[in-house]
């Protein structure tokens, strides 16, 4: 499995022994004993997850993810707690965590779970190639191409689109054949799923 995993808690205990679990299974493992630490050291540009304590001095776990949202920084956390109330559980999933599991967590629940969180960071880094991809795709239109283009997507021919902004329809098929060749695409269509990929759509 590639993607790094991020281990952040106060108890160096509890913090070797989580680090072990992980790294028999072959994760590439970070320890880290604060948020601090974390935010420093953090990676946001590849593939990983967190396993984040809670309960810490200076920075709590809530904290850290409130920072890492702030930063627009998307990363599956998993929270571990042995103090773990509701109220703390609902705010931490309402922001976005991953899961939220009781200490002491069995090994084998650790480690499903450390998976699916560094499978949901993959799609995340695909759609974000995605998006990116189709941004800059999108961005290679002029304006103008960009207005026959919002015409032409509401169904509209070419006649009614050279009717609309005043063109010629002979230029409205230059432009149209121009978005295509810029976009890389081979239809309207494909432009439309471009839009909604660039918007942070994709599958």
């Amino acid at each position: 499995m590639n993607g790094t995993v991020y281990i952040v808690d106060d108890d160096k205990d509890v913090l070797r022994s989580l680090a072990a679990v992980l790294e028999a299974e072959d994760f590439e493992v970070k320890a880290l004993d604060s948020g601090k630490a974390l935010l420093e050291t953090c990676d946001p540009n590849s593939a990983c997850c967190l396993v984040l304590d809670v309960r810490m001095p200076e920075m709590d776990g809530l904290q850290v993810q409130e920072e890492l949202n702030r930063r627009g920084v998307k990363i599956p956390v998993i929270f571990l707690t042995g103090h773990g109330d509701v109220p703390m559980s609902v705010k931490a999933m309402k922001a976005g965590a991953f899961d939220f599991l009781q200490k002491p967590v069995a090994a084998d629940t650790l480690i499903a779970r450390v998976y699916s969180a560094l499978h949901e960071s993959q799609r995340n880094r695909k759609k974000l190639e995605e998006t990116v991809d189709a941004r800059e795709r999108l961005s290679r239109l002029s304006l103008r191409e960009e207005e026959v283009l919002t015409i032409l997507l509401e169904g509209k021919t070419n006649k009614e689109a050279a009717k609309v902004l005043d063109l010629s329809p002979r230029t409205v098929e230059i432009h149209r054949k121009n978005i295509l060749a810029k976009s890389g695409c081979k239809s309207l269509i494909e432009v439309g799923n471009l839009y909604h990929v660039a918007d942070g759509h994709g599958e």
